[in-house]
C-alpha cells in the first residue's frame, strides 16, 4: 500500500556516506527530510544536492536532519559527492544512502512501475519527531527541486504544529497565519493574544503567534 500523509515513516537500515544508520534512531527527536535520487552522476541532481548542501544551516537552525538516497552503491557515491564538491563550490554535510537492493525504495514506493527498475522517482519526505510523514512531494527528472519552497514547508509545519493555525497560500515566515475553524470566537483574546482580523467567520487572520 502507497505511503500516506500521517502515516508513520518506515524504519530502515542501511549503509550511508557517513556510516550504518537506523534511521528512527538517527532521526531522534528532529524533524527530517528524507530525498531520494534516481542515480548518481545525473546533472539535475548534482545541483540538487549542492544547493542543499549550501543551506544545511538553515535546516540545522530549524532541527531538522537531512539524509539523501539513491540505489547506487556506497562507492559510486563516494565518488560523486567529490563532483558535487566541484561543480557546485560547496561541501556535501549530510549522508548518502546507499540502496543497491532497493530496500528503502521498495519501503518508500519510490519506483515507478513505468520506469526502469533501478530507478527512483526524485521524491521528498518531510518527518516529523513523532515519526509521521508530515509531507511528500514528487518531481519529474526534468525539473529541480526548490528547496526554499522546501524550507518554507518546515516554517509552516513547525508552526502550525505547535499553535492552532494554518499558513495561507504563498505564506513566508513572519507573515499572518490563519485561524483554524475549531478555535472559537469567544477563545481567540486568550489564544491570540496579538489580535485578529475577520475577513469571513470561518476566515479569520492573526500575526504569526511566536514572531
Amino acid at each position: 500500500m502507497a505511503l500516506r500523509l500521517g502515516d508513520e515513516a518506515p524504519n530502515f537500515t542501511a549503509e550511508t556516506t557517513e556510516g550504518t544508520i537506523n534511521f528512527h534512531e538517527w532521526l531522534g527527536d528532529s524533524w527530517g527530510i528524507l530525498f531520494s535520487h534516481p542515480k548518481d552522476y545525473t546533472p539535475v541532481c548534482t545541483t540538487e544536492l549542492g544547493t542543499m548542501a549550501k543551506i544545511m544551516d538553515e535546516f540545522k537552525k530549524r532541527n531538522v536532519k537531512v539524509i539523501a538516497i539513491s540505489v547506487d552503491p556506497l562507492d559510486s557515491h563516494k565518488g560523486w559527492i567529490n563532483d558535487i564538491n566541484e561543480t557546485q563550490n560547496c561541501t556535501v554535510n549530510y549522508p548518502i544512502i546507499a540502496d543497491p537492493e532497493r530496500k528503502v525504495a521498495s519501503l518508500y514506493d519510490m519506483i515507478h512501475p513505468n520506469a526502469l527498475d533501478n530507478m527512483t522517482v526524485r521524491s521528498v519526505f518531510i518527518i516529523g519527531p513523532d515519526k509521521k510523514i508530515k509531507l511528500m512531494l514528487t518531481y519529474p527528472a526534468s525539473t529541480g527541486r526548490n528547496f526554499d519552497e522546501i524550507l518554507r514547508v518546515v516554517d509552516s509545519l513547525q508552526l502550525t504544529a505547535q499553535y492552532q493555525v494554518a499558513t495561507p497560500a504563498n505564506w513566508k515566515e513572519g507573515e499572518d497565519c490563519i485561524i483554524v475553524p475549531a478555535v472559537k470566537d469567544e477563545e481567540i483574546p486568550s489564544k491570540f493574544p496579538k489580535g485578529h482580523r475577520t475577513i469571513k467567520p470561518y476566515l479569520r487572520y492573526t500575526p504569526q503567534p511566536n514572531k
